[in-house]
């Protein structure tokens, strides 16, 4: 089952973090286990807030790739990118499809 992780944030650097998820996905690009799709949202009422939803093949390459130090080093990187702390929530994949 695909797990989606989705992580809720703010910051006014956007551009900085932007380079950081670039160089992560030039990183991880084509690398097993590694997230397949990345969506990014920001919150229409407060500019400051966004939300990363993180697609993975499945929980477990999710949790695998969470504890691999490229993983650990970008998430250091990104932290001091954000206004606060960032907010982490979990979700299986249940159904996903285009609404043409």
């Amino acid at each position: 089952m695909k797990f989606v992780q989705i992580i809720d944030f703010e910051t006014e650097r956007m551009d900085e973090m932007e380079r950081v998820f670039e160089e992560a996905g030039r990183r991880f690009a084509g690398r097993p286990g590694g997230p397949t799709q990345r969506m990014l949202l920001k919150d229409r009422d407060n500019p400051r807030r966004y939300l990363a939803l993180i697609e993975f093949d499945s929980y477990e390459e999710a949790m695998r790739n969470s504890n691999d130090p490229e993983t650990s080093r970008m998430a250091e990187q990104l932290n001091e990118l954000c206004i606060g702390e960032r907010v982490y929530t979990n979700c299986d994949l249940v159904d996903q499809r285009e609404l043409a």
